[in-house]
């Protein structure tokens, strides 16, 4: 650090204070009575401000600029406006010792000896507050919440803004130490600082203690100059660019100087931070810069010292000749004002060198002139090392690090050779005083350098060697070597550049030129030299030979790649030139110093500021390719260049056939292709191929360029190549041109493979008609098939041959997939595939044409009927399925499904539907008796069975339903009857499904309510002897008690007349469903269950159905019947009279009625028996015949109560009351026990 005097002036009267407008362009002086306004630029004197009659000692300009105070030992204060103007003057008891203006509210305080008052422009007054002792100094806190009162007996008074006392800190000193001057930190930040700081000297504190990582955000402070690594140095122009301003931030750090010679700090709450710093001399004045980093102090001593801002003594700025009594900084910059007891003012620039070292990519450099940061320049990684006084110089090498402080120099090594390490500890200390210019350290020695002289010393402070120059040292550099063999590179202000070993008091003479040496650097491998001299010329020398290789003017600095002997690179006049050899140099804009350069980064030194900058090499790498170059190339593209600029190394090289460079660079980009290529010509090449215009030729390929490659393969003598080239690229024209009227094999296989290529690029149907083209049938029909082309299939196969099977059958099945079949069966009958187009008939049920071409060709029946079977039984088309069955002979197949669909129906509680399903098992087994004489006695058993079930099962459908469902759907006679027909035919154990309990329990229930109590009673009591589920166990435990209050007979309207002996049945009959008395079996309603008024008859031998049939419908006339009814005339009237005398037996005369007699008492059943006669006599309409299919008998029946209609169905033959039959046809329009549709015909 230096100081440059600005401006200067002398007044005839002390200048006791001083204050900066805050925005830097005047400085107000209190120069006795008077004011002197300056501009603080040049130090004109622009205004004297008179107002005050005594001596003027204290003055302070508000932070908005707007309006300054003054005091005086006149005891008053004057308001000035910033136009230089008085505008308000208010007095105290005593003389104005200091004023202060909050920095927030612009409130000012006025001191006095006895007391201080508060004035602000809204107040109309000035609040006053009396004071124990002398106030010497103020200061407002940066947020404006305290006031700080220094008072001469050695106490601090904070107050608040009120004026109110809130701490009180007294002095060790008391009296004896009056306190001159305080002063507020500008920023809090530095209060974490302060309560971490230690006591212990830099050199004892250990590592942990000592680093503080840093982010790599951090910028450095900004100083105002910069000097070379020599004597030198050149003041800067001032800064005037904005700074951060943390006035946000409240401040809590106060400065104390008093006349005890001593610096203490304190914060807000009074406490005292670290121990009181000794001064020397008598403080007058003490301020901060404007950021609070540093301290400025004046008094007994006649100079003004600059401190850190934790009180470490950093130097002296101007050495007066008498007390300086005032000292301020201009804000937001490095200028100082003075004032002194003789009315010296002068405004200095304070320049603080740049203190830093620099080894390949580590940088060290001072912080706030007591710290040393080191920042890895790659990783930016950066830690700092606090050392607690003034750093003077850093020297850094390897993983040495050494810092010269005032009074010793410490040497730090690394923790680790990690080369990420940033961990530093300290080696050596080195407690003595020491004078240099630069310093530079080495693996085991410092080198010391004093204008002429040289010394190395080793780390315990022995002086080993010196050498003494002949001309002043400008620039010194280590350049590596062993431990304690290090070489040195020195060059001198008289043009000489030496190497000096650490081990070798000689000193060798590299060369000597004519101008100064600025900067100079060693290439990697010692051959080359390159010198900047004081002309801003880079030459660069050949070590060995002394001869200048060449010179590059507007040159600051200049740096050899560590990684590329033949590339450097120097920084001047805003640019950054890169030279490789002897080619041109490459330019580009770049502000600072070049000092370093390694691979792709160079590290420029800007400012204050060191930063890797990232320089893609391309420049030189394609000057080297131009000359073909391609190792050098190579080397230079490993500094570091583009992805681009690989990729245009590869293929330079591997057109150049430089497989080696080109193998590198390819693998640096990752490209597989080339990298293959490359392999397989190294193969081929080792087994002994030699044809470089083949090999060219397959880099042409690679690369695109295809004309020219397939011209190379012809020039070999490999034109298939060629065409293999094209075709695979799909550049079928090319290709055409090429092969010309060649092989039509070829030719063929070119189309082909153009199919496969359209195809591939989705282009489909011009792909097939290449197919059809090139004979590829098999892939054309494909094509077309997977695209859903039925124009193009139908085309191609009706173009086909019918010997060309395979393809045929191919269009076959897309038809068949396409949903074609007329097109696939055109197409199976072409080759007469008979099979193949049964089985398309029967895959699309086109049974019609199925069935005719099975006429036609009867070994096909199988393959027709079965399927259609299995397809009508999937439909629920049992009758017709049934039929395909016989048709097919697959009788015991259409069983066993019937079989199964029955079980299924009973099992899943579907009783209507079992029932169907046993009438169409019976009818099946009657079919199978018929058809087959050796089944006939086991068919018709199963006939007769099943059809009992069929009878069961549809009966207990309404009991299921009743019993199961919340509303019932037959009338209650119905469930009666049903209940009682089921009774009497569950001789034994019931059918599956079928339910005692819920019969006996419709039974009971029913019977209860129409009146048939004796029944119920009955019904009830058989439920007692079975298993009864839970549901219905109350129910019934009910009905057993409550039917015990009826009377024990049932309703003889229930009672059940045999129509053919005229006797009534009881309602719960032993013999069944028969009469008790003729045993004449009872026909029921197959809808109601009621006994119907039918008797069956047989007829006698020899008569057949046929003439029985023809018989009946002869219809003889009976003879008539004379009328109950008589006429009666008169003349004037006519009336009838019912003669009731007439025989009410009017039918005595019929033959069948007589043949109804039979003997009484018999066990045996008599049945009746008709002859011809009798047939004779009987009305069609009155006889209902069963016409049962044979080998079944048919069954005749005669109603006898020809009023009350019967319909039998045609199908099931079962009866139903006539309203009853239609009435239910009407709901399902179908028979409700065959379910024959109502237009269908029967049998």
């Amino acid at each position: 650090m230096r100081t440059v005097v600005t401006w200067k002036d002398k007044s005839d009267q002390c200048i006791y204070d001083l204050t900066f407008k805050p925005d830097g362009t005047q400085l107000i002086v209190a120069a006795g009575s008077r004011l002197l306004v300056y501009d603080a630029s040049d130090g004109t004197l622009l205004q004297p401000l008179r107002g005050h009659k005594d001596t003027v000692y204290c003055v302070e300009y508000a932070k908005d600029g707007k309006r300054f105070a003054s005091g005086s030992a006149d005891k008053s204060v004057i308001i000035w406006t910033s136009k230089l103007e008085g505008i308000l003057k208010y007095t105290h008891n005593e003389s104005i010792q200091c004023v202060s203006y909050n920095p927030v509210t612009h409130q000012l305080a006025s001191c006095s000896s006895s007391d201080f008052g508060l004035w602000s422009p809204e107040q109309k007054s000035v609040s006053k507050h009396k004071a124990n002792s002398k106030i010497t100094c103020c200061s407002w806190t940066n947020d404006g919440q305290y006031l700080a009162l220094g008072l001469f007996n050695g106490v601090i008074s904070i107050r608040n803004k009120n004026g109110e006392e809130k701490v009180k800190i007294e002095r060790p000193g008391g009296v004896y130490s009056p306190v001159w001057s305080i002063c507020w930190s500008p920023s809090s930040r530095w209060e974490n600082f302060w309560m971490s700081r230690e006591t212990e000297d830099a050199e004892d504190v250990i590592v942990n203690s000592y680093f503080q990582e840093i982010p790599s955000t951090l910028k450095s402070a900004e100083y105002s100059s910069q000097g070379s690594e020599a004597e030198e140095e050149e003041p800067e122009e001032e800064d005037d660019s904005p700074r951060d301003d943390n006035s946000e931030e409240h401040n809590d750090i106060l400065a104390v100087a008093d006349w005890g010679q001593k610096l203490s700090f304190y914060q807000l709450s009074g406490k005292q931070i670290g121990k009181d710093r000794p001064l020397n001399f008598d403080p007058c004045c003490i301020s901060y810069f404007t950021k609070g980093e540093y301290i400025l102090m004046g008094g007994s001593d006649k100079q003004v010292s600059l401190f850190t801002k934790d009180g470490v003594r950093l130097g002296t700025i101007g050495e007066q000749s008498s007390w300086v009594w005032t000292c301020k900084v201009k804000p937001d910059s490095n200028y100082v004002a003075i004032g002194c007891q003789d009315g010296t003012i002068v405004l200095y620039q304070l320049v603080f060198s740049t203190v830093h070292g620099l080894y390949k990519d580590r940088y060290a450099y001072r912080d706030s002139m007591t710290d040393v940061i080191v920042q890895h320049l790659i990783t930016e990684q950066k830690v700092r090392i606090k050392c607690k006084e003034l750093v003077k110089k850093i020297a850094i090498y390897k993983n040495r690090l050494a810092i010269q402080l005032p009074e010793k120099i410490l040497i730090y090594e690394l923790y680790s050779d990690d080369s990420s390490d940033m961990h530093y500890r300290v080696k050596e200390k080195m407690v003595r005083k020491f004078e240099c210019n630069l310093l530079v350290v080495c693996a085991d020695h410092i080198i010391l350098c004093q204008e002429r002289r040289l010394q190395s010393l080793t780390f315990n402070g022995v002086k080993e060697r010196e050498w003494q120059m002949e001309s002043l040292i400008r620039y010194i550099k280590v350049i590596g070597g062993p431990p304690r063999r290090e070489g040195l590179l020195v060059g001198l202000k008289n043009g000489q550049i030496l190497k000096i070993f650490v081990d070798n008091l000689f000193a060798v003479v590299l060369l000597k030129q004519a101008t100064a040496v600025r900067c100079l650097d060693m290439s990697a491998t010692r051959k080359k030299l390159a010198v900047v001299d004081e002309n801003d010329t880079c030459l660069v020398y050949d070590i060995h030979s002394k001869e200048l290789l060449f010179q590059e003017p507007n040159a600051n600095s200049v740096a050899w790649n560590t990684q590329c002997e033949d590339m450097l690179c120097f920084s001047g006049g805003g640019y950054l030139n890169i030279k490789a050899s002897n080619f041109p140099v490459h330019q580009q804009k770049l502000q600072g110093f070049v000092v370093g350069y390694n691979g792709s980064k160079i590290f420029c030194l800007h400012v204050f500021a060191m930063t890797a900058v990232e320089v893609p090499q391309s420049a030189p790498m394609y000057q080297y390719l131009e000359k073909k170059m391609f190792k050098e190339a190579y080397q230079i593209a490993c500094l570091g260049v583009t992805d681009t600029d690989w990729r245009e190394l590869a293929m330079e090289a591997l057109e150049g056939l430089e497989f080696e460079t080109a193998k590198k660079a390819f693998t640096r980009v990752q490209d597989l292709r080339y990298l293959e290529l490359i392999s397989s010509i190294e193969e081929r090449k080792k087994r002994g191929e030699s044809n470089s215009d083949l090999f060219l030729a397959d880099v042409f390929a690679y690369q695109g360029k295809f004309h020219e490659a397939a011209k190379l393969y012809r020039r070999s003598g490999h034109e298939s190549l060629a065409l293999d080239m094209y075709t695979n690229l799909c550049m079928f024209d090319y290709a055409k041109d090429f092969l010309g009227s060649g092989d039509p094999k070829e030719t063929k296989m070119l189309i082909t493979k153009q199919a496969d290529w359209a195809r591939n690029i989705h282009e489909p149907k011009a792909a097939v008609e290449m197919y059809v083209s090139a004979g590829e049938h098999a892939k054309a029909i494909e094509l077309s098939g997977d695209h859903g082309w039925v124009d193009m299939l139908i085309d191609i196969a009706r173009k086909l041959d019918k010997a060309e099977r395979e393809p045929l059958l191919m269009c076959a099945r897309y038809f068949k997939k396409l949903d074609h079949p007329s097109y696939a069966a055109e197409t199976y009958l072409k080759i007469g595939d008979l099979r193949s187009l049964v089985q398309l008939h029967v895959e699309t049920h086109r049974w019609d044409e199925a069935f005719a071409l099975g006429e036609k060709h009867p070994e096909f029946k199988d393959d027709i009927y079965v399927p259609y079977a299995q397809w009508l039984a999937e439909n629920d088309r049992f009758e017709e399925a049934q039929k395909a069955f016989h048709k097919a002979g697959r009788q015991k197949e259409a069983v066993k499904v019937l079989e199964q669909l029955t079980h299924n129906a009973v099992v899943e509680s579907r009783f209507n539907d079992a029932a169907y399903y046993y009438w169409m098992l019976s009818m099946q087994c009657l079919d199978i008796a018929q058809a087959d004489p050796a089944q006939k006695d086991t068919m018709l058993n199963k006939f007769y069975h099943f059809q009992h079930l069929a009878e069961l099962y549809h009966g207990y459908h309404a009991i299921q339903r009743y019993t199961e469902e919340p509303f019932s759907f037959h009338l209650p006679e119905t469930l009666f009857n049903v209940s009682r027909f089921l009774l009497h035919s569950l001789t034994k154990d019931a059918p599956l499904g079928i339910s005692k309990v819920n019969t006996l329990f419709t039974l009971a229930k029913q019977s209860k309510a129409l009146g048939a109590y004796k029944l119920a009673r009955h019904a009830y009591d058989k439920l007692q002897g079975l298993q009864i589920p839970a549901r219905f166990q109350k129910p019934i435990e009910l009905g057993s008690l409550t039917i015990r209050s009826k009377p024990f007979h049932d309703s003889e309207e229930l009672v059940p007349l045999c129509y053919r002996c005229s006797t009534n049945n009881p309602l719960l009959n032993n013999l069944g469903n028969v009469c008790i008395n003729c045993r004449q079996p009872f026909v029921f309603s197959a809808s109601s269950y009621e006994v119907l008024h039918l008797v069956e008859f047989y007829l006698e031998e020899g008569i057949t159905d046929e003439e029985a049939v023809s018989l009946i419908d002869l219809e003889a006339p009976r003879p008539k019947q004379g009328s109950k009814w008589q006429e009666i005339s008169s003349n004037n009237s006519q009336a009838l009279r019912l003669d009731e005398t007439v025989d009410p037996v009017g039918d005595t005369d019929d033959p069948f009625t007589a043949k109804l007699s039979f003997e009484q008492g018999g066990s045996e059943f008599a049945p009746v028996v008709v002859n011809r006669s009798v047939l004779r006599s009987m009305s069609r309409r009155d006889v209902l015949i069963k016409r049962w299919p044979p080998p079944l008998q048919w069954q005749y029946f005669r109603s006898l109560l020809p009023d009350a209609s019967i319909t039998m169905c045609p199908s099931c033959f079962q009866m139903f009351h006539s309203e009853d039959y239609e009435l239910l046809v009407l709901q399902h329009a179908c028979c409700p026990y065959c379910r024959r549709r109502i237009e269908e015909p029967g049998p």
